[in-house]
């Protein structure tokens, strides 16, 4: 780099401005001020973990906003032609000490100007920071230091402010509209509480009018539990709160169940809108809840430690013992960006898989080298940009005492990055998404779903590692009546084990937990020690296997409704099999709350008696008739069914009897007279041919879905057909689309776009309709036969192995009293041995809780 002369004044600094002002004039045109709805990346490269604190610090394009490490930099130069960049950089120095040997008193340090956050690594009454600005211009690498106002042209100055004070590029910049801001009530601090004596246990609590259990509100002024009205948060109550309120003008209430060293949900029903009460915590004393008490994890989740779980805490995170540190490549930990676990664990497991490294750390400079202008947006270039950060070591650096020794001579200390904090991924496959997006805590086996899909979608004629998940199941739904079976296969991407509670081996220990369970909250005393129910994994398998009930079944044998029953099988078997435990149910209120379970998960597992054996000997198959489908009754006369009469009169015209017209242009979606006679064709034969249509009734959505029972059977609509071959696309190609995507042009284009490799020249599928876009890949060939895909099959067969055999090699593990709550961490197995992943914290794990886990990660063994 080539630094502009510094300003010796005079002359000389008029002489500098007239420089400047020549060196930026070819650029002008390209610096922007940052508008209303930019977004300004000055603390995170779009292409690495560089930030501002790195050796190369970062930077930031003034005309995109983004930010780039210096290994990247030049890559953005070259593509878009920007020259002008700003480039900042933050140092960090220990403090110089005393006489007495302590650091000197801390001073406002008018050095540090970036909006950054502090280096976690650094404790920060040891260290100070100076940050640095300036201009750079490419390819000669001009440098201009900032803040240069006297001599800068007006419009760079104001560009240059604007990006060093813009906003976070993570903050939404259009908040919710109807989300106002919760005022302090008027009576928080006036508040007066009488001294009646009530002490508020940790659980059991209950209306004290109508004996309720949830929605529960604890009065501020005397210290009464009664029930809230429907309308508070939108659970049942019988209103005795606000009844309360009405007889004795006690304004402020608590809901019990919101409590927590953070926050709690206080309402006013003077001022008729929740509040804000600064003195909750005293408040909340006078009735002995001492929320300061209440342990709180590092991670930011909350947990009563008066209540059953926290053994689990311990477990779970090895808690106690003395784990060492490992660093280097595949050791990197990721920062919590708060409740952001549940994405740690799954990304951590997921680049612990060769197909994911090789799919997007393989093949990172093609990536990169062909990402959009904004690789911000772009999901592969993401995806390789956190696998590289997790994968490359860079991240995850041993403190070298030699080092250490010689940066503290210099007074100076180079940071060593303690993981990565990929907010440019959260904000990218969070976009949208209701939940993910939100900073709540989320369900770890719903993220892992969500990233799937994501990388099915953007894997369009390239590697698609989540290939390595899927597998088809066989369902087999039977007529309790006839007896009579249907099978059907989907694509599925992981394994739900019930946990039956009832084969727990120390039942009677479970028992005897209730009844002192149940004593204490009829006695309002504190809740006994958790027992917590030892299943076996045998018994989770086998309930696996038990025959379900399918609701509403309708029966193709009878042609009505009856009783059903489903089992399902693996008609093939994965790479990589993801075994989720069902430890997750709902409680009265609706909040999902968790099962206290431990299940001795075997580190081989052999799947062989559940591979599918489709149809056997002596089984008969359900007729392939389409349920009809119902009006509701009040829409009966209202509403008649959809008929071509002019289709319905041509067929009678030929001779047919006019009901069974009506019926063949009914069954076949009024697609037209012909399709109408191929429907009379086959069913003339009928005893009910002639008889006049029935009361439609609802179908069954799901045997629907996999009825075989022509070749009429979802059939796509056959305009939709004409717009996609009018594009230019086959026919073939259009019918699988549209039957992947449930008939939907939009997706139908996405579906084609994605699978440009199939071939046309099969036209058997699977009429799995509505399902996920994918489902082409296995054709009516397997749908009833004893044998399962093959690994070398062509492109129009399952994109799936064969193999029964499993060995674990990581798993994750949830703590807490729900998945809106707690904390995630994973173990994997590396080298031969098992590795703890706690947030940014990697450790060789000591006692790895594999009874405790959530998620189970099993890779095929290669003999299988």
């Amino acid at each position: 780099p080539r630094p502009y002369p510094a300003d010796s004044g005079g002359s000389e600094g008029a002489k500098m401005a007239a420089d400047l002002g020549e060196l930026l004039v070819p650029y002008m045109p390209t610096i922007r001020v940052p508008r209303t709805g930019d977004r300004v990346f000055r603390s995170e490269c779009a292409f690495s973990y560089d930030s501002p604190e790195s050796d190369g610090g970062l930077y930031v394009c003034m005309n995109t906003f983004l930010g780039f490490g210096r290994e990247h930099v030049e890559r953005h130069y070259r593509k878009t032609g920007q020259s002008v960049y700003m480039h900042l950089k933050r140092t960090a120095r220990e403090k110089a000490t005393g006489a007495a040997g302590g650091a000197v008193p801390r001073r406002r340090n008018g050095k540090v100007f970036l909006d950054l956050e502090l280096s976690h690594d650094l404790h920060g009454d040891d260290f100070e920071y100076e940050d640095e600005a300036k201009l750079v211009i490419f390819p000669d690498h001009y440098e201009i230091p900032l803040p240069n106002i006297e001599e800068l042209p007006a419009l760079v100055t104001i560009a240059c402010d604007a990006v060093l004070n813009a906003a976070s590029a993570y903050k939404h910049h259009e908040p919710d509209s109807w989300e106002e801001e919760i005022q302090v009530s008027k009576h928080a601090r006036s508040l007066r509480q009488q001294d009646s004596g009530v002490r508020i246990p940790p659980s059991g609590w209950r209306c004290s009018k109508c004996e309720m259990r949830e929605n529960l509100w604890l009065n501020l002024t005397d210290g009464s539990v009664l029930c809230g009205r429907w309308f508070f948060d939108g659970s049942g109550g019988n209103g005795h709160a606000l009844e309360h309120y009405r007889e004795t003008s006690f304004p402020l209430a608590v809901k019990l169940d919101t409590i927590t060293p953070d926050r709690a949900d206080v309402y006013s029903f003077d001022e008729e809108e929740a509040v804000l009460d600064p003195h909750i915590s005293e408040h909340l004393a006078h009735f002995g809840i001492d929320i300061l008490q209440m342990q709180r994890t590092e991670n930011g989740h909350t947990e009563n430690h008066a209540q059953s779980r926290a053994s689990e805490w311990e477990v779970v995170q090895e808690a106690g013992l003395k784990l060492k540190s490992v660093y280097g490549s595949g050791y990197t930990g990721i920062r919590n960006l708060g409740n952001s676990c549940y994405l740690s664990t799954t990304m951590q497991v997921l680049f612990s898989i060769p197909e994911f490294q090789r799919a997007y750390v393989g093949n990172l400079q093609r990536i990169f080298d062909y990402s959009p202008l904004d690789p911000s947006q772009d999901f592969a270039t993401q995806m390789a940009k956190l696998g590289h950060g997790l994968l490359s070591g860079q991240y995850s650096k041993p403190p070298a005492k030699s080092e250490l020794i010689e940066q503290v001579m210099r007074e100076e200390h180079k940071l060593q990055p303690k993981g990565i904090s990929p907010k440019m991924f959260k904000a990218l496959v969070s976009r949208g998404h209701p939940e993910f997006s939100s900073s709540r805590q989320q369900d770890a086996q719903e993220f892992f779903l969500h990233v799937v899909n994501l990388v099915e979608r953007n894997s369009a004629a390239s590697e698609n590692p989540s290939d390595v998940f899927r597998f088809l199941v066989e369902e087999r739904v039977q007529c309790c009546q006839t007896r009579k079976v249907r099978y059907a296969q989907r694509v599925d991407y992981l394994m739900q084990l019930p946990a039956p509670i009832e084969a727990a081996t120390n039942r009677e220990e479970l028992l005897a937990y209730e009844a002192r369970r149940k004593d204490a909250e009829e006695n309002m005393m504190a809740p006994p020690e958790s027992v917590r129910a030892r299943i076996p994994f045998t018994a989770c398998l086998q309930a696996f296997t038990e025959p379900e009930n399918v609701p509403d079944f309708w029966s193709s044998a009878l042609q009505a409704k009856s009783a059903g029953v489903k089992t399902s099988r693996f008609a093939s078997f994965p790479e990589c099999l993801v075994v989720q435990i069902k430890k997750f149910t709902f409680g009265e209120d609706w909040v999902p709350k968790k099962l206290n379970i431990s299940i001795d998960v075997p580190d081989f597992l052999d799947l062989s008696r559940l591979r599918a054996t489709g149809l056997q000997a002596g089984e008969e198959e359900l007729p392939d008739l389409t349920p009809p489908i119902v009006i509701p009754e009040d829409a009966r006369g209202t509403v008649p069914p959809e008929i071509d009469e002019s289709s319905v009169m041509q067929l009678a015209e030929m001779g047919f009897p006019l009901e069974a017209c009506r019926k063949a242009v009914y069954y076949t979606g009024n697609m037209g007279a012909e399709m109408a006679f191929n429907w009379i064709i086959a069913h003339m034969e009928e005893p009910d041919f002639a008889e006049p249509l029935p009361v439609p009734s609802y179908a069954e959505p799901e045997l629907l879905r996999t009825s075989a029972a022509s070749p009429l059977d979802n059939q796509p609509p056959e305009e939709s057909i004409s717009i996609l071959t009018s594009m230019g696309f086959p026919r073939q190609q259009a019918i699988r689309a549209l039957k992947g995507s449930n008939n939907n042009l939009e997706r139908a284009l996405d579906w084609i776009f994605t699978h440009p490799d199939l071939e046309d020249d099969s036209e058997a599928m699977s009429d799995a309709g509505d399902t996920e876009p994918n489902d082409h890949a296995f054709s009516n060939a397997n749908l009833h036969s004893d044998s399962t895909p093959s690994p070398d099959q062509d492109a129009s067969g399952p994109r799936i192995k064969d193999g029964p055999g499993y060995e674990l090699f990581a798993f994750i593990s949830h703590m807490g009293e729900s998945t809106m709550s707690g904390h995630y961490v994973c173990h994997i197995k590396k080298e031969g041995r098992w590795v703890i992943y706690n947030d940014h914290k990697v450790c060789l794990s000591e006692r790895p809780p594999k009874d405790l886990g959530y998620m189970y990660f099993y890779r095929r063994l290669s003999s299988c």
